[in-house]
């Protein structure tokens, strides 16, 4: 833990950056360098390129090595679609998560987050399904791997992690729901952080948080990061787990309520952790890069929420899910090749 002192100096700071994302709306997407050891990330000077737009809300985004190409989730608009070089973004799977919803009950009722299993499947938080889904890319043949923890369904699964044992950690808020909480569809009394286990087994991680999001392990899986997208208390929580995968108390990483108060658009959303721990979390103003003791070191800026990222290009490039727009962001030669 940083000091108290060092923790005050920190956040006045990153008030600062979330003050100066959103007092103005820049013309492209860019890089704000914070600290020097960005510069082993990303080349200086290097900027975002926009490769996509005309998206309802952007989520989600996946690389999916195999067919060199990026699927992302326009939840809002039930679709998923792919881009790749050359070919820009189009249609891949519709609906990407429950088809015929009453619009007066489901507010998104298509995908949310995405990542690949260990066999490259495509796994899919069914925001509208209300369940962690299993596509076959080949076949687009869709498998229910989980919609119910003790016996009761889900409320919208969010953003989901796969561990190297093939577990699913997953985030289930109601943003799915057009009344929240007090929606008629709630049947959870919490809105959890989940494990499914590779024998398919859900165990609740967590069902203290009010309004879970963006989920992630640390490289060497000991440590669990989970986004809290509270307006009211808007935080990264970290988790030190033991040799089994069960967690101790959570702990605030990172306190955003400083940047959201300046005016930062967004909330803590979507995460990824590079290889060598650092984190790319979304915060109020962007997308933050941070040591793994929440020092800041980047913030890409669009102007807008960035929801989440994914790398991709084995490691090349990092891809951000930005509102109404998809971004790709160069990333330097070896860092995370």
């Amino acid at each position: 833990m940083m000091p108290l002192d060092r923790r005050t100096m920190l956040a006045g700071g990153l008030a600062l950056l979330a003050t100066r994302a959103g007092a103005q709306t820049p013309a492209a997407p860019r890089v704000r360098r914070i600290a020097p050891g960005l510069d082993r990330m990303i080349v200086p000077g290097t900027q975002p390129e926009v490769i996509a737009t005309g998206i309802r809300w952007a989520e989600g985004p996946v690389w999916v090595p195999a067919g060199g190409y990026l699927l992302f989730s326009d939840p809002p608009a039930n679709l998923i679609r792919r881009w790749q070089r050359g070919r820009g973004a189009t249609p891949f799977l519709s609906p990407s998560g429950a088809a015929g919803t009453d619009p007066k009950l489901v507010r998104e009722a298509g995908s949310n987050g995405l990542a690949l299993d260990r066999g490259g499947g495509l796994l899919i938080a069914n925001s509208g399904g209300r369940s962690i889904d299993r596509v076959d890319l080949a076949t687009r043949r869709r498998t229910v791997l989980a919609d119910r923890y003790d016996g009761k369904r889900f409320n919208s699964c969010n953003d989901l992690h796969v561990a190297r044992d093939g577990s699913i950690w997953f985030t289930d808020p109601p943003y799915g729901f057009a009344d929240g909480d007090a929606s008629p569809l709630k049947e959870q009394s919490v809105n959890g952080v989940y494990r499914r286990h590779p024998d398919g087994k859900v165990t609740l991680i967590e069902g203290g948080l009010t309004r879970p999001n963006g989920i992630a392990l640390s490289p060497d899986e000991r440590r669990l990061y989970v986004s809290v997208s509270d307006e009211a208390a808007p935080r990264i929580m970290v988790y030190d787990l033991d040799a089994a995968g069960r967690p101790g108390a959570g702990r605030v990483l990172l306190d955003a309520k400083a940047m959201k108060a300046a005016g930062g658009p967004g909330l803590p959303d979507g995460m990824k952790v590079a290889r060598d721990g650092t984190l790319v979390c979304s915060v109020p103003g962007g997308m933050m890069l941070m040591t793994p003791e929440a020092e800041p070191l980047g913030l890409i800026e669009s102007g807008a929420p960035i929801a989440n990222c994914a790398f991709g290009e084995k490691g090349r490039a990092l891809y951000l899910t930005a509102n109404d727009r998809v971004l790709r962001l160069a990333l330097r030669p070896g860092w995370q090749g």
